[in-house]
């Protein structure tokens, strides 16, 4: 089924600042903040439902040897990627905006707590969307899900989205 379009409203959620992300609070700006309360409040009403979309895709397109006309799979595919471009126009100006900072070393970092799993969310959530509207095999967006799957539950075992 298609998802409905998430609209953020204002609520009392405030970032996390756990150890060594206290030192890091003056760089954090109300930009960053304010996206990534969007993008909790997406994650919360929809992470799981499309995780579970693109699961089902996947099996099915595995029980139908990677045939992609067999009965019911093209339509399937059309809503999971709907929910995937959905899903990426909400996020993509949010995890962009999010603010990258470099150390000494020059290792790209993100100030705010757990920037780095929604900006990698993201990015993986693109690239899986980019494989199934080019009709790969599932072993080619495997890899990419599985990385999104991994971002998803560091932002569920964080807790930051509470």
């Amino acid at each position: 089924q298609l998802l409905p379009v998430v609209t953020p409203v204002p609520n009392d959620w405030q970032p996390q600042f756990p150890l060594h992300y206290g030192d890091l609070r003056r760089y954090v700006t109300d930009a960053d903040i304010n996206a990534e309360r969007d993008m909790c409040q997406w994650f919360t009403a929809q992470y799981d439902t499309l995780r579970h979309q693109i699961e089902g895709l996947n099996d099915a397109l595995i029980r139908n040897n990677g045939h992609w006309d067999a009965d019911g799979v093209q339509g399937q595919a059309d809503i999971v990627t709907a929910n995937i471009d959905q899903s990426e126009n909400f996020l993509a100006p949010r995890a962009q905006a999010l603010t990258q900072s470099y150390d000494n070393a020059g290792d790209m970092y993100f100030p705010l707590y757990q920037g780095d799993a929604f900006y990698g969310l993201w990015q993986q959530l693109s690239n899986v969307g980019n494989g199934l509207r080019a009709q790969q095999p599932t072993w080619f967006t495997g890899p990419s899900f599985q990385r999104m799957l991994h971002w998803g539950s560091k932002i569920n075992r964080s807790h930051v989205c509470r």
